[in-house]
């Protein structure tokens, strides 16, 4: 098969001296393996798998209904099909410290870069929706400990995510964050940050890489990844953009066909056959056999 070649540890290095080099890290969301061939062929740096993305995909709510299997086997299924590194949402950890190291390990092997934790209690709720509730920071150190004895490969990236700002405020999202880190976490994601400033003030008060996100209809800003750079951010990820721009053309082409009665006037919005065989590169399974690829595509 025409699978990408390159390991998951060399991933997993590559990503960490990306982490080093100050240069802003464009994680767009892959809801499947095609959208991830698409993500790298277009020159971004990595490939991040959203919880939320899969519960939706699933036609879940996302409140941590998904199971520890569902998600290991997604990210698989992204991970294996592209030489980017690729992040993933582990939601709560799947449950209590035991459950978070066995969480990690099937992660690993999974061969996923890394993933992220969060501070919130199960069942959980999207980081940009009010009345989220949190788990003491005690149980959260816990379970960052874990994880880092959990780890096999010292160069599997392990960040924790606190959902405190909109919960306790700033403060206390920062004081958290720097006990998360002082536990192990190698990189912060604070959510839903309320403007540039909170931003700016974050990154003043950790010393570890950072994690932007940049969802849409949030509490955050969008910021483009000029300003998120200046700011001293390391990883921005674009979760849900990708489900969102296709769930929103797959809505106005069935309403097309419905009043219309064909797709003739979508052809011109259409991925063609030609693009889409191009990016599942077709072509090379004739190494394989050259029965695979005899035709033209029109």
């Amino acid at each position: 098969m025409v699978f990408e070649r390159t390991p998951a540890s060399q991933k997993r290095r590559e990503f960490r001296d990306a982490l080093k080099s100050g240069k802003l890290l464009r994680f767009p969301g892959a809801f499947s393996p095609l959208v991830a061939m698409l993500i790298e062929n277009l020159g971004f740096e990595g490939v991040y798998t959203s919880g939320a993305v899969l519960s939706a995909d699933l036609g879940l709510p996302d409140i941590g209904l998904t199971t520890l299997p569902e998600v290991a086997r997604r990210g698989h299924e992204i991970a294996r099909v592209t030489k980017l590194p690729s992040i993933i949402d582990i939601d709560t950890g799947f449950g209590e410290p035991m459950n978070v190291a066995r969480t990690i390990q099937t992660i690993e092997d999974a061969g996923i870069a890394g993933c992220h934790i969060e501070d919130q209690i199960s069942p959980k709720r999207c980081g940009h929706l009010d009345n989220k509730t949190l788990t003491d920071a005690a149980t959260m150190v816990r379970k960052i400990r874990v994880a880092v004895e959990a780890k096999r490969d010292p160069c599997f990236l392990l960040i924790a995510r606190t959902d405190a700002r909109g919960v306790e405020g700033l403060d206390s999202a920062i004081a958290r964050a720097k006990a998360y880190v002082d536990a192990g976490a190698e990189v912060i994601f604070p959510e839903a940050l309320a403007d540039e400033r909170e931003f700016e003030q974050f990154r003043r008060a950790i010393t570890v890489p950072l994690l932007a996100n940049m969802t849409e209809f949030g509490k955050s800003p969008i910021l483009s990844a000029q300003q998120l750079q200046s700011l001293g951010f390391n990883v921005v990820i674009y979760p849900v953009t990708t489900l969102r721009l296709a769930m929103k053309s797959v809505e106005d082409g069935l309403t097309a066909i419905a009043h219309e009665g064909s797709q003739q006037s979508l052809i011109g919005r259409m991925q063609t056959r030609a693009e889409l065989y191009k990016l599942l590169r077709y072509e090379q399974y004739n190494a394989f056999d050259s029965e695979i690829y005899n035709f033209r595509v029109e």
